[in-house]
């Protein structure tokens, strides 16, 4: 991987300084840069894509759907048919199983499609009077304040009606209820960085990308036996061994891939009024790392 020229690394800072909205521009610009140390790292890359599934009890207002219950056995959760997304990406559907569905009656509003306003318990009135203290009587009278009711303001969540449209069934009094099939498609990364001497931390490298060397994908991965670099081998062996041996056991494999990169990063040493500093250029995105940025501010957001 060609070096880092030093105008790409100053860009590079430049830019990240501006995207701080706490960092000074100054170390950035007028910093001098006295020394830049490159590092070549390896990063090998397993990637597992998965297909689980689960079933649950599920409902939904009636809407004149038909009830197919019992028509003919359901199918198990294996044969309904899921399309994937494209291979590698994650996404989640969910599905109502076909001859699982009946129509039973709202049992949160008793099938009357409404049910008392909690905000006034029905009243239709939500502030309590201050006369009686929300008993509806005075001196062993019917409060002349609040009419007996024990509240004097109009509940603005029922519009004073007292009740409310059921939220279980949207005021249709009946539910469709079915078994709901959820499938989730998920990609399962895992990294392993090898060469890493330069201090910066592993786990930014994640984001980046670097020269790719080599690249495998199919349903299931051999490991990389005899690649030039033994670390590598070794943690695609131990990567792959643990993998399959995971994800197989609660969902289904669809592919595998495999990529060993060479991701560039540089060490850049640079002097800012009198002391020393350093930052790291990563990827071929030219990332920036800089942990101990020697000019941040204390910003108070109102």
């Amino acid at each position: 991987i060609p070096s880092l020229s030093e105008d790409v690394a100053r860009e590079a800072f430049k830019s990240f300084a501006s995207s701080q909205c706490c960092y000074s521009k100054a170390p950035a610009s007028d910093g001098v840069i006295t020394s830049m140390e490159a590092f070549n790292t390896y990063r090998y890359r397993l990637e597992t894509f998965t297909e689980s599934r689960s079933t649950e009890l599920a409902s939904k207002p009636y809407e004149g759907e038909q009830a197919d219950f019992y028509a003919q056995p359901a199918p198990r959760p294996w044969e309904v048919a899921a399309t994937p997304p494209t291979l590698f990406s994650e996404h989640t559907e969910e599905i109502r199983v076909p001859y699982t569905s009946s129509i039973q009656d709202c049992s949160k509003c008793h099938a009357s499609g409404t049910s008392e306003c909690e905000q006034c318990c029905g009243s239709g009135y939500d502030k309590e009077c201050w006369v009686c203290n929300g008993s509806g009587t005075s001196n062993d009278q019917s409060c002349s304040r609040c009419d007996g009711k024990g509240r004097e303001s109009r509940c603005t969540s029922c519009s004073a009606q007292g009740w409310k449209e059921c939220e279980t069934c949207e005021g249709k009094k009946q539910l469709l209820t079915y078994i709901k099939l959820k499938v989730e498609w998920v990609n399962h990364v895992e990294d392993h960085v090898e060469n890493q001497m330069s201090g910066l931390d592993p786990d930014n490298l994640r984001s980046v990308h670097g020269k790719k060397l080599f690249e495998n994908s199919q349903y299931l991965v051999y490991p990389l036996l005899g690649f030039p670099l033994q670390a590598i081998s070794q943690a695609s062996e131990r990567l792959v061994r643990e993998h399959q041996s995971k994800y197989a056991q609660s969902s289904r494999i669809l592919q595998q891939r495999q990529t060993v990169e060479l991701v560039p990063i540089t060490k850049v040493n640079y002097k800012w009024k009198g002391d020393s500093h350093i930052y790291y250029v990563y990827g071929n995105e030219n990332q920036v790392s800089a942990d101990n940025y020697p000019a941040k501010c204390c910003c108070v957001i109102l």
